[in-house]
């Protein structure tokens, strides 16, 4: 028998991959990046006010471009045996779309109005929204909407967006008959089934930024919506009551993408899901162990079955929902607003005399100038790095707080700001550095401690993405903070193997994701191991961590 070949397309921040993968053994035998031009120059975003759109021709040009891209080169038996495809994205990622599921921005005279376009997972217009949204849900007199959610609605999901956006653009209020995931999107382009009510909409999506659940039969109630705003009036009923876990097939190949991306239309086509969680199946989760997505954010998600966690909700996380990264489990939610970033963002601080000033010496030539530009930003992080792991953990007095882009966990608050404590006239880049990635290792701490102290254990460690594939300086601080384990899982890009996963269970290879992951997983290519010495050390600081914690929240919410 033919072996059977499947397609992962996973939907990042700046770019969209696509991977073909041998169902038989999990190797990925071709891949192709596409990066969003649009997006790449800036347009439609707005960093000052956190506004940051994606325009939906960057998707529908990546999307055939990257399948294209990772099938050129391949042979007739493989092409000719790809059996499924599935789609992951980040989110919250939603777009007013008309009655036919088209969104606006790709509609005449809409183009450029960043309202009438996706809004990307890390926008955060809508504070005051999310606010509006937590304030309700405790004081409306029903049902606490936002309880499978941790209690604490955020403004990077679906109804802050969704609310900030119909009162922001009377132009959008007038003409979004519905709203949709980019999830859920692109799997209805792909096989010509776009219609919002016709839709199968991801389970991940809608219970961890939606506020979908069983027990409400589907989404919030209209009464409570209305009491919101009455401009969600009418909305509920022209969105979703069903969900559907990524094992769920939506449909075939339609003729026309068939014949743009050169492949059959007997292609089964998976419901799609977000990013992180499709990574957490392609690093092989498993009961009670902690999977991290570790790059620009975090996301951290546990998987446990349904009968151990019972009617317990955990406070202050990012949604529990049954059948969100694995079907017939729980899947349980967090993550941190930013954690690369924030290197990325110190980073830039200290290469901004490079930028500015060098870039204008008249007695350089442009080539040289280009060359030191370059060359400096590219082993500035890794530099600090060296010099920081330099320094032992008692010798910095600096402490930091990783709370630059807001806090995602535990208890959502993007109007959080960050802070740098313990300055002196010795505090240079690598201790400002090294307090930074402290920062993040003690935000990650948080979280952990959260899940245990609400209930959920915690077995082991399991980290995927940039940050833990490429600086074992931040991985080995991360461990000692945590005090555990941490094992990189082998594959370089676990989240589209992880959609791949799903594809091949959609496409009738396997009966269930346990059974895709062991077939197809990569394994694990490093461990990380917690240092005592320096883990009860890490104790003190930690301490000090939550007091400034403590202490600047308060400062900031007079």
């Amino acid at each position: 028998m033919a072996k059977k070949f499947v397609i992962g397309i996973d939907y990042g921040t700046d770019s969209v991959r696509s991977v073909v993968v041998d169902t038989t053994n999990g190797k990925i035998v071709g891949t192709s990046v596409f990066e969003y031009p649009r997006w790449k120059k800036g347009l439609f975003c707005d960093p000052s006010i956190n506004q940051f759109r994606q325009h939906p021709l960057d998707y529908i040009e990546g999307l055939e471009q990257s399948v294209k891209g990772s099938l050129a080169g391949l042979p007739p038996e493989v092409v000719n045996n790809i059996v499924g495809v599935t789609v992951d994205t980040t989110g919250s990622t939603p777009v007013a779309v008309d009655k036919e599921g088209t969104p606006l921005s790709l509609k005449e005279g809409y183009e450029n109005n960043p309202d009438a376009m996706f809004v990307l997972w890390k926008d955060h217009t809508a504070v005051k929204e999310a606010t509006e949204i937590n304030n309700l849900a405790r004081a409306w007199g029903g049902v606490d909407f936002t309880k499978f959610e941790g209690g604490v609605y955020s403004s990077e999901w679906f109804w802050a967006k969704i609310l900030h956006v119909l009162r922001h653009s009377a132009e959008v209020r007038k003409n979004a008959w519905s709203w949709v995931e980019h999830c859920d999107w692109i799997p209805g382009l792909l096989t010509g089934k776009t219609n919002p009510i016709q839709l199968k909409r991801s389970r991940c999506a809608a219970g961890h930024k939606a506020m979908w659940h069983d027990d409400f039969n589907g989404l919030p109630d209209e009464k409570f919506l209305t009491k919101l705003d009455p401009v969600f009036s009418g909305l509920r009923e022209r969105l979703f009551s069903k969900t559907y876990t990524c094992d769920t097939e939506v449909g075939n190949l339609s003729s026309e993408w068939a014949n743009r991306l050169g492949l059959s239309i007997n292609v089964k086509v998976g419901a799609g899901t977000f990013d992180a969680h499709t990574g957490a199946v392609g690093g092989e989760i498993k009961p009670y162990y902690l999977v991290k997505v570790m790059g620009t954010s975090t996301c951290d998600m546990i998987v446990a079955p349904l009968s151990e966690v019972g009617d317990k909700l955990v406070a202050g996380i990012c949604g529990q929902v049954d059948g969100s990264i694995v079907p017939g489990m729980i899947g349980l939610e967090a993550g941190q607003s930013a954690f690369g970033d924030i290197y990325a963002w110190f980073g830039k601080l200290l290469m901004w005399p490079v930028t500015n000033i060098i870039s204008e010496m008249s007695w350089l030539d442009d080539k040289s100038k280009k060359k030191i530009i370059e060359e400096t930003a590219d082993k500035l992080i890794a530099e600090l790095s060296k010099q920081a792991e330099l320094l032992p953990v008692e010798e910095t007095s600096v402490i930091a707080l990783d709370w630059m882009n807001g806090r995602r966990t535990p208890d959502a608050n993007q109007t959080l700001k960050g802070a740098i404590t313990g300055l002196s006239l010795g505090s240079d880049a690598p201790r400002i550095f090294k307090a930074l990635v402290e920062a993040t290792a003690f935000g990650s701490k948080m979280i952990n401690d959260r899940f245990i102290s609400e209930g959920i254990r915690i077995d082991g460690v399991i980290a995927i993405g940039g940050v833990a594939k490429k600086n074992p300086f931040v991985m080995q601080i991360v461990a000692d903070v945590l005090n555990m384990t941490i094992k990189v899982a082998a594959s370089e890009q676990t989240c589209a193997l992880g959609s791949a996963m799903a594809a091949s269970v959609v496409a009738g290879v396997y009966k269930d994701i346990p059974s895709a992951q062991k077939a197809m997983g990569g394994g694990i290519e490093k461990e990380y191991h917690p240092d005592p010495v320096r883990a009860k050390k890490y104790e003190t600081l930690f301490r000090k961590y939550k007091d400034l914690g403590s202490f600047i929240e308060k400062s900031q919410n007079y």
